[in-house]
């Protein structure tokens, strides 16, 4: 069943290994701005908070000021690597806006190796793809598709394929990335090895904001909302029936791998949804706003929580438990990186001998 957090015996994994690195008595010292190798960008408050949960240590970090960053970032390490986060500025969604504030991320810590976009997506749920609230969609390339494709909802037909065009190829998440994927596959997928996810969830227990919502409730497609803030009004037996039963699988949260969607305007319409998630050259998994202005910018890794249905029942009710469950991911997948292997990778910049940075084909002026 999937409706409870257990309990966790790690001292390591509570909420209380989030402490200062900076105080007196031999603590570790502060990186330098190049001594951050990880980048980790959220888009929502909630989804901030979490990703100061997962971290081991807390630095005070550099001053960024001086390089015309317009961002705020918090500074810490998780399981050795030094990571640096940052959201958007609140009110602020979508590609253009995640661009401008990777770009300043990029000015001011040239030394990253890659970035996680972490936070909440919508899903897109069908029978063979059990994707539920709380759970997890980690952007994994398929076929021809690099993990996330960015959608023109503009040419959309209403049936058939389920687009006319897609624009650009968005790269895929960097190898060293995708190969760490497998470890925590392995580990989830063995049920004689605790639930790791789960103990890292366990570092908001004392939030009471942050815990699962009671009821999971996906509705037909062809039902809408009767009405009101909540689904109280309507109908039970509009459910969907496979979506109700428990599942196997021994785990607090689903996590899921394949295609996400990127799109500039939110996906709120059931056929939309269903047109994405059952076109077969797709298989969209979950929707999401702000992955396609990175992708092909900065080597990325997208991780989503999923926080409704893409439906006109949408409410903010499992908002902070997605934005958890996709830290609580994010802080599993660190710790099988091996900051090493890590350090190894070439930076996502390059300086020039004029003092300017390459990100790839882009000029960055400092």
């Amino acid at each position: 069943m999937f409706s409870n957090i257990p309990p966790t015996n790690s001292r390591s994994q509570s909420s209380s290994a989030n402490k200062p690195a900076t105080g007196p008595g031999g603590s570790p010292p502060e990186p330098s701005e190049d001594g951050y190798t990880i980048g980790w960008v959220c888009a929502l408050q909630e989804e901030y908070t979490a990703a100061h949960a997962m971290l081991d240590l807390v630095f005070n970090g550099p001053e960024t000021s001086k390089r015309r960053d317009d961002n705020y970032y918090a500074f810490g390490k998780i399981y050795g690597h030094n990571v640096v986060i940052t959201c958007l500025p609140d009110g602020e969604y979508g590609t253009s806006c995640a661009a401008a504030v990777a770009k300043d991320m990029i000015r001011s810590f040239p030394a990253l190796r890659f970035v996680l976009m972490v936070g909440i997506g919508n899903g897109a749920p069908t029978r063979e793809n059990d994707v539920r609230l709380g759970d997890v969609v980690v952007s994994t390339p398929r076929g021809t598709l690099g993990g996330v494709v960015q959608l023109d909802l503009a040419n959309m037909r209403a049936g058939g394929k389920a687009y006319d065009r897609r624009i650009g190829f968005l790269s895929p998440p960097p190898r060293l990335l995708r190969a760490a994927q497998q470890e925590v596959r392995r580990r989830y997928d063995d049920p004689g090895l605790p639930d790791r996810l789960a103990a890292n969830m366990e570092r908001m227990a004392r939030r009471q904001d942050f815990k699962r919502p009671t009821q999971d409730r996906l509705y037909r497609a062809d039902y809408e909302h009767e009405g009101g803030p909540n689904c109280n009004d309507c109908n039970p037996d509009k459910l969907e029936d496979w979506n109700q039963k428990p599942r196997l699988i021994d785990r607090v949260v689903g996590v899921h791998y394949g295609i996400i969607g990127s799109s500039s305007s939110l996906i709120e319409r059931t056929e939309e949804r269903e047109i994405y998630a059952r076109d077969p050259d797709l298989n969209i998994l979950c929707f999401e706003m702000e992955a396609a202005g990175l992708m092909n910018m900065y080597p990325c890794l997208v991780i989503r929580g999923i926080c409704d249905y893409s439906d006109s029942h949408k409410n903010d009710e499992w908002h902070k438990y997605a934005a958890l469950s996709a830290a609580a991911y994010a802080r599993e997948l660190l710790s099988v990186l091996k900051p090493e292997k890590v350090d190894y990778q070439k930076p996502w910049a390059g300086l020039r001998e004029d003092g300017k940075y390459i990100v790839g084909y882009h000029l960055v002026s400092l």
